[in-house]
């Protein structure tokens, strides 16, 4: 968000990625199981879970004039996010890229990862 709003200086933002490369190290280090998960779904399923919101009383209070108005930046949030993916991959802590269109098969994958990254671990 820093990057693509302008809140921070580049070299700040460009630090960050050292930085959470050598906080998960540590992490790693003391036991700790990393897993990472971006879940990613398309425009047209972005747009159609936040209509079903608005529709949805009690659903509502999760979407924000913020959400509408940061859709008009998704070209900058993709690139931001592949650029976070690319230099915080490590095999300490690898992400995985979640297809989330379809919820179901997006819950899936993630516990099918968390069980292999428990099971290698033991």
């Amino acid at each position: 968000m820093e990057r693509v709003e302008g809140l921070s200086p580049e070299d700040d933002w460009m630090r960050a990625y050292g930085e959470i490369n050598d906080f998960e190290e540590e992490l790693a280090g003391h036991g700790c199981i990393l897993a990472k998960f971006w879940l990613a779904i398309d425009r047209d399923e972005q747009e159609a879970r936040f209509k079903a919101r608005e529709d949805t009383g009690y659903k509502r209070f999760k979407l924000t004039q913020e959400d509408w108005r940061n859709r008009d930046k998704w070209d900058l949030y993709v690139h931001a996010v592949s650029d976070m993916v690319d230099r915080t991959s490590t095999t300490i802590a690898p992400w995985t890229l979640v297809e989330a269109n379809d919820k179901h098969h997006a819950r899936i994958k993630v516990l099918e990862t968390l069980c292999d990254r428990i099971e290698a671990q033991f």
